[in-house]
């Protein structure tokens, strides 16, 4: 039976390892020297080679570089600011209890206490007392309202007549006509003895703003009072300039007639 051997008890030879190196370091040698005798391109120059020339800069030193500053609005999140929020009422103070007077005290007056004007009793209607009250009468306690402004300007009423040109299809624009008109019409500066008069007919020309010529209203029917004719006409003066004529109305003007009717 053969003994342990030891593997580091064999030399190993080192002669091919050392010429190996050799060779190695000759190479990289040679390389060095042709690398050297080779031509070469011109260095690259970044930057211009008489730059500077300006002298010292001056630095200031600072703990923290400030920031631009804006224009606008203060934001009332990031600044300090009075609060915009509405602040809640006041709560209100009690008021002091006031100690209700004995059922037996007699109230001592004052000499700051305004004096109340006296209030006299108006006069007894002797008329009243004397008046006898109808059973089929119906009265009133106090005197009634006798005053032109309670008449019903147009009394009897205002119509258009059947040659205006707007018929169906522009009824809404004839109505506006009749309601300003009927508004102007003031019966009561007429004579209060008129009741029923025969129809007054005035015509006129409408342009298309809405303007009316003084020459075309013109009474084509009379009543037999110049009054009421007169009155008939300063309406349709008075209640010029009208709407402008609707759109879609094929003429550039309307001749209209107006029927005035008194009734009363």
């Amino acid at each position: 039976m053969n003994g342990h051997v030891d593997t580091l008890d064999a030399p190993e030879p080192l002669k091919k390892w050392l010429w190996r190196s050799v060779a190695l370091h000759l190479g990289l040698l040679a390389a060095c020297v042709v690398y050297s005798i080779m031509p070469h391109r011109a260095p690259i120059q970044l930057g211009y080679v008489n730059g500077g020339g300006f002298g010292s800069v001056a630095v200031t030193a600072v703990s923290r570089i400030p920031i631009p500053s804006r224009s606008g609005p203060i934001n009332p999140v990031a600044s300090d600011t009075e609060s915009r929020a509405p602040e809640p009422p006041p709560k209100a103070k009690p008021k002091p209890l006031v100690k209700a007077p004995e059922p037996d005290a007699i109230p001592i007056p004052s000499r700051n206490a305004l004096k109340r004007p006296s209030v006299r009793a108006s006069a007894p209607n002797k008329f009243r007392e004397q008046q006898k009250d109808l059973p089929n009468q119906v009265y009133s306690e106090r005197q009634a309202a006798v005053t032109p402004m309670y008449s019903m300007p147009g009394g009897g009423g205002v119509g258009i007549g059947n040659n205006s040109p707007f018929g169906q299809q522009f009824g809404a624009y004839g109505d506006l006509l009749r309601n300003k008109v009927a508004r102007y019409w003031r019966t009561n500066e007429l004579d209060p003895r008129l009741h029923t008069m025969p129809d007054v007919v005035v015509t006129f020309t409408i342009l298309h703003d809405g303007s009316v010529s003084y020459s075309s209203v013109k009474v084509v029917q009379r009543s037999g009072d110049l009054n009421l004719d007169n009155s008939a006409k300063r309406a349709i003066l008075d209640a010029a300039p009208f709407p402008p004529l609707p759109a879609g109305f094929p003429q550039s003007s309307a001749d209209t007639e107006f029927v005035f009717q008194l009734r009363r």
